[in-house]
């Protein structure tokens, strides 16, 4: 089969775009089940996630910084998932697929093997905007999401911590002032292993 110069443009763009969707993917319920059950052979990784420093998300400050670099590695060692969650620009509204990616994490927490847990829901921004800004609209998105998989899930108010850190944690790091979609995410950290 013979392709002219346009469609063998397409088809490399399309085959060199996987591994750029994938990132932007959001995983299903099956993906977000075992990436937060507790596993023990994970050994204190985090399968690939890279975990925000318990100190910028708003816990108690540490007496001494070993304490404090003890309780950042204990969260570090805890399952965890990232999700894009788009919300309407500067709000906390969500949009069609931000459900849909809510839909599955509703999913997955309401499965047979997370239904016990609870979690940490951290909303994350992009840099667009003042620092002051972001930290009040990540905090207003993580609630938001938090109120969603209570309404949709009837998850209990007891297993979702709802935190936003604004823009600090960049899963893309830009300069100020930069869109970046793969940033406004949301965190999910499994606290109950």
């Amino acid at each position: 089969m013979r392709f002219s110069t346009p469609a063998l443009t397409l088809i490399t763009c399309i085959v060199g775009m996987p591994a750029a969707a994938l990132a932007q993917a959001n995983p299903s319920a099956q993906q977000l089940i075992n990436q937060l059950r507790p596993s023990a052979h994970m050994d204190g990784t985090t399968r690939g996630i890279r975990m925000l420093p318990a100190g910028s998300a708003g816990s108690a400050h540490a007496s001494s910084s070993s304490a404090h670099s003890h309780a950042e590695a204990h969260e570090a060692d805890r399952p965890s998932a990232s999700l894009v969650v788009d919300f309407l620009n500067g709000s906390a509204e969500l949009t069609p697929q931000a459900a849909a990616a809510l839909d599955q994490l509703g999913a997955a927490l309401t499965s047979a093997q997370l239904g016990s847990y609870r979690f940490k829901i951290i909303g994350h921004t992009d840099t667009t905007g003042s620092a002051a800004v972001n930290q009040a609209l990540s905090t207003q998105r993580a609630d938001a999401v938090k109120e969603y998989l209570k309404a949709k899930f009837q998850i209990a108010d007891d297993r979702l911590q709802a935190i936003g850190v604004g823009q600090n944690g960049l899963a893309v790091p830009t300069p100020p002032n930069t869109s970046e979609r793969r940033n406004r995410r949301v965190e999910i950290i499994n606290l109950s292993t």
